[in-house]
């Protein structure tokens, strides 16, 4: 029996894409829109102010469908994170 150690971060980016492919693979896909909550996640952050921020700054596309209810666009998230990748040498 072979054991294999990972670092936190690495396991749990091996986790999410693992999940992905499941979801890929049975036809599951993802909600367009997400909450406040799940964008904070996907963008690791903490603060809500960071997140209004993005939205007043136009990095991110959001809709509010009523006063207190806002919901950001997954896709334009993934794309500003894609943005702000940075090759390797």
């Amino acid at each position: 029996m072979e054991v294999i150690c990972l670092q936190d971060e690495a396991f749990y980016k091996l986790l999410e894409e693992v999940v992905e492919r499941v979801k890929e693979k049975n036809g599951i896909t993802h909600d367009k829109w997400i909450s406040d909550t799940e964008a904070m996640h996907k963008l690791r952050i903490t603060s809500k102010t960071t997140l209004q921020k993005f939205r007043d700054q136009g990095k991110i596309r959001f809709s509010q469908p009523e006063k207190k209810i806002i919901l950001y666009d997954l896709d334009s998230i993934n794309e500003y994170i894609e943005k702000h990748a940075q090759n390797t040498f």
